[in-house]
């Protein structure tokens, strides 16, 4: 593990509620259906722990583990070009639940915390979750304002389709 220091306060924030925006930073909350079933509900859980949704995005996936657990280092990198690192805060994975969410290192272009959970409700309906606190870091960030919100919100909501085909076929009748 690297002795890189998190860039922000309060680290785990995300943990009890995903809900949870410190002040002076902008929240995101994006929730996308996958389907129904305890198929689909395993099938979005490795997906999501083993870094498969993200590579399945078409990002980088640099981590010092194959699978999300605390202290595991992640590097996500962008067109090739933006280098974001990270560190997994906590991880959960329960019969019902299972996902993480990473805190953001020096030279990461936003500071703060996002979460990817998958949770299976009551009916049977599973849901990804990809919940975020963040502001900019670099000047770029700062530079694009709303607009680097925006690609935020559309990467999160590319989350949840890619993790939607990649359980295709798998929803209990």
């Amino acid at each position: 593990m690297s002795s890189a220091s998190f860039t922000y306060e309060p680290v785990g924030a995300t943990h009890d509620a995903l809900t949870v925006c410190p002040p002076g930073f902008h929240p995101m909350f994006v929730r996308t259906r996958l389907g129904e079933g305890q198929e689909v509900f395993q099938r979005a859980a490795e997906a999501v722990l083993t870094w498969e949704m993200h590579r399945a995005l078409g990002v980088g996936i640099d981590a010092t583990a194959e699978r999300a657990a605390p202290g595991v280092e992640v590097t996500v990198t962008l067109a090739g070009l933006v280098k974001a690192p990270c560190r997994i805060v906590w991880t959960v994975e329960e019969p019902r639940r299972a996902g993480w969410a990473y805190g953001t290192l020096e030279g990461h272009p936003e500071c703060g915390e996002e979460a990817f959970v998958v949770d299976r409700t009551g009916d049977g309906t599973v849901w990804l979750t990809v919940a975020a606190f963040s502001r900019a870091a670099k000047w770029y960030a700062r530079a694009g304002g709303a607009a680097t919100r925006g690609l935020q919100h559309a990467y999160a909501r590319r989350c949840g389709v890619v993790l939607r085909k990649l359980c295709a076929d798998l929803s209990e009748a």
